[in-house]
């Protein structure tokens, strides 16, 4: 019986949300089974469009991601075998091997294929700005000009980055697999970052129309549990924390009107009490152990904004002291701005505007939006009102988020401009 138009949409609507949800899984297991990052991607493209054009009439199967693995598998193992005819340096045993390799789509264990994925993406033999770059396009799908707007550089450079490191871990055989235990601690320094980083484009998207992605979010906590149970060290602990802290706060960071809402406006009951918890005893126990580090310092300094009841509670003493310990350990100029914020919050305005001031003036952050809105807000607090306002004109013309430019358009209004 021939599906209905309507019966058909739905199916299709299904699929669409299946490579929102599934598409980058089943991308890794097909890498795990075929070990080649183009063929997997290829084989993952082709596993959708079958389900496309099959689905509407066999009806959705009862586990569609072993589905979409076994037609993906198929599909790959055949662009192999014809690879294959036309390469007189192919391993057909390398073939042998890939079509007797296990499918396992549902392996829930602690070898994951997307955190294989990611040691294989942070492996030591790769530049550091390629290992993170090629995890968010790989492991996450971030586009290549999401990925280049985030790192401000030209998406050429960009790509050209990502084809490099696959072409290196293509043709200097690099394993895909968890890394040994005494290989761990020497490896977990980039995954960590990248994890990171991965959390912050979901909690705060670097462009785009929406303030947040939470199946980014929601990704890198996932992954954060999958690494503290694989290396229960301080700062996995820690960076667990933190994204925990981070995500409490989600549902309050915009209003009704999906309008950017500051952290000192924000309405608290809307705070996840769980995560906050949760967040909590973790940064306790990071604090406790030997080791800890940047993440641990950060989810302290968060710990201290979750245990306020309202923003007038904020111990700003307690968090710029915390700054301070985080910009020795680890000196940036992200840092530094952050503290600044953290001292005109414990000593007024003008101590902070200072601050900030020298990190501009020495070259640092000029092409950072934060920088200047955080220099425009505290220019408008000291009531210079023109100064504050060439200062948000800077921050929108740097701003690539569609809702942090219209909160910066608000304030440019409300200065009169």
């Amino acid at each position: 019986m021939k599906p209905t138009a309507e019966t058909a949409a739905a199916v299709r609507a299904h699929i669409d949300g299946l490579y929102r949800s599934e598409s980058r899984r089943v991308f890794a297991t097909l890498i795990r089974l075929l070990g080649d990052f183009d063929v997997a991607e290829e084989a993952l493209h082709d596993a959708f469009r079958s389900a496309l054009e099959q689905w509407p009439d066999a009806g959705i199967p009862h586990n569609p991601r072993a589905w979409l693995v076994s037609a993906g598998r198929f599909k790959g193992i055949d662009k192999l075998r014809r690879q294959s005819r036309y390469d007189l340096h192919a391993d057909m045993a390398d073939i042998a091997e890939t079509e007797s390799a296990p499918p396992d789509p549902d392996g829930d264990g602690l070898e994951d294929d997307r955190l294989r994925l990611i040691f294989t993406c942070c492996h030591p033999a790769l530049a550091a700005e390629a290992q993170v770059a090629l995890t968010l396009r790989e492991v996450c799908g971030l586009a290549t000009e999401e990925i280049a707007r985030a790192f401000l550089l030209p998406t050429p450079t960009l790509a050209q980055r990502i084809v490099r490191a696959k072409a290196k871990i293509r043709d200097a055989k690099i394993p895909y697999r968890t890394p040994e235990p005494e290989e761990l601690a020497e490896r977990l320094p980039p995954v960590l970052q990248v994890v990171y980083l991965v959390f912050n484009e979901g909690y705060s998207a670097s462009s785009g129309p929406e303030l947040n992605r939470p199946d980014l979010s929601a990704e890198a906590i996932r992954l954060g549990r999958l690494l503290l149970e694989l290396l229960p060290e301080a700062e996995v602990q820690g960076l667990l924390a933190l994204m925990l802290l981070h995500e409490s706060r989600r549902a309050a960071r915009s209003g009704t009107d999906g309008e950017l809402v500051l952290l000192e406006d924000q309405d608290r009951r809307l705070w996840n009490r769980e995560l906050i918890a949760e967040g909590l005893q973790r940064v306790e126990q990071a604090l406790r152990q030997p080791g800890f580090g940047v993440y641990s310092l950060q989810a302290a300094i968060a710990a201290v904004h979750a245990g306020a009841s309202e923003a007038a509670a904020t111990d700003w003493r307690q968090i710029a002291g915390l700054y301070e310990v985080l910009l020795k350990l680890a000196p940036s100029p992200v840092v530094a701005l952050n503290r600044a914020v953290a001292v005109a919050m414990r000593d007024g305005p003008a101590a902070g505007l200072a601050l900030i001031d020298a990190i501009l003036a020495a070259g640092d952050l000029v092409d950072y939006h934060l920088a200047h809105a955080a220099r425009a807000d505290l220019l408008r607090r000291l009531g210079q009102a023109d100064s504050a306002l060439g200062a948000y004109q800077k921050a929108l013309a740097l701003a690539k988020q569609a809702p942090e430019q219209r909160f910066l358009q608000r304030r440019i209004v409300e200065l009169g401009g």
